[in-house]
């Protein structure tokens, strides 16, 4: 791509959500085809309370002493409807956000050209894992490891990282400000948002204990970056490789189907993951078939920030035997999201079901609670001061297995 209130501030908000949850349920509750199954039962309630719901709009367009935005009501009143589930993955998305939204899964961006931590990310702003060469952000001078702890005069603390890309975010040849939390201390920079065509994958043949090794990077499951991945392992085997290293470090995940791409380019055949919900029958994702490496020796770099579609492809590769996974336990996400679109714009992205890997593992801690996640064959604790420790003890262990 992102002072404690006075206990006498805190009271009112509650009063305000209280009216937003009726006007909500005044709006949905008399059009409940427009939302998804798990939120309607939500909102459509009995004729009774119905009525109630509706006296209290009629009052508020009515005698309240303002004009009242009943559109902006109800997408505020989704939110804390949302908000009020307690998970951390769901979200409402509001028209004038929903353009950002889309930006994350799709590799054409407008914005400033940085990667950041989706699954485990700073209580004090959005963490910087990687920044795109000649983008504004390169150009400014932000490295991995900064954290924007502000855009504008908006702090992000205590916001989701989608938060902070819509107000990131924007159209290209538009100014934005950031404070920026360095290694050095805090600054201000200002910086030109541009088009950006993101890449997602990346390679390059290593020399190491005599050997040539594929290195495989791969940043986030967005749409059509299987494709990437794939054209640079087929640059890699065209190369001579004799083994893999497939780097998921820092991979927040993304969509599905792109997951089962990556993982059926290193599995024949077989369950990559199974997907249960409360309101979708459980299905099986198997193998696409004709995999480019189906069994040239491989390693899967992982750590804490390794999540969600990034835990599906090295839970199937150790799962299957393919590879033996390196770094430290991963994130832990054991569910899933899908994204329903609403009328007039904007669209619910809530969790519908859990994932488990082909040996029934599921990563999470029960429901959306983070769990333990994916346990390496091979742990190496994370050290900032060594950050290629990982990457050397995986070069020996692949070593090791093409010998």
């Amino acid at each position: 791509m992102f002072s404690s209130p006075a206990r006498s501030r805190r009271i009112w908000p509650f009063g305000l959500i209280a009216v937003i949850a009726l006007v909500v349920g005044l709006w949905f509750g008399g059009h409940p085809g427009w939302l998804p199954s798990p939120l309607r039962s939500v909102f459509v309630s009995q004729t009774t309370s119905e009525r109630r719901v509706q006296q209290v709009l009629d009052l508020i367009s009515r005698d309240y002493y303002r004009k009242v935005n009943t559109r902006g009501l109800v997408s505020v009143g989704l939110e804390a409807a949302v908000a009020s589930l307690h998970d951390p993955y769901s979200h409402y998305i509001p028209p004038s956000g929903y353009k950002s939204f889309e930006n994350e899964t799709n590799p054409r961006d407008s914005g400033i050209g940085i990667y950041v931590n989706v699954a485990n990310p700073p209580k004090n702003g959005l963490g910087v894992t990687g920044v795109i060469p000649k983008s504004p952000a390169a150009q400014a001078g932000l490295v991995t490891g900064d954290v924007i702890t502000a855009v504008g005069p908006t702090s992000l603390k205590g916001h989701t990282s989608k938060f902070d890309a819509y107000l990131i975010q924007g159209r290209a040849g538009t100014p934005v400000q950031l404070t920026v939390q360095t290694a050095h201390g805090p600054r201000r920079v200002r910086l030109m948002r541009a088009n950006i065509t993101v890449p997602q994958a990346d390679s390059r043949l290593l020399h190491t204990h005599g050997l040539k090794v594929g290195y495989l990077a791969y940043a986030g499951f967005t749409q059509g970056s299987a494709g990437q991945l794939k054209a640079q392992l087929q640059k890699m085997l065209h190369q001579g490789a004799q083994g893999l290293i497939l780097d998921l470090r820092d991979n927040g995940g993304g969509l599905l189907e792109e997951a089962i791409k990556v993982a059926s380019l290193f599995i024949r055949d077989g369950t990559i993951v199974t997907t249960r919900g409360r309101s979708q029958p459980t299905i099986v994702y198997t193998a696409l078939g004709h995999p480019l490496a189906p069994s040239i020796p491989m390693v899967v770099l992982v750590n804490r920030d390794t999540a969600s579609s990034a835990e599906i492809v090295t839970g199937a590769l150790k799962d299957r035997g393919r590879a033996e996974v390196v770094g430290t336990n991963t994130y832990g996400k054991g569910v899933f999201q899908e994204i329903q679109n609403l009328p007039g714009g904007g669209a619910l992205d809530i969790t519908v079901g859990e994932y488990f890997t082909p040996n029934g593992q599921n990563l999470g801690g029960g429901g959306v609670t983070e769990g333990r996640g994916i346990r390496p064959n091979v742990y190496v604790p994370a050290n900032s001061r060594s950050p290629g420790r990982t990457l050397q003890v995986a070069e020996r262990v692949l070593a090791a297995k093409i010998r």
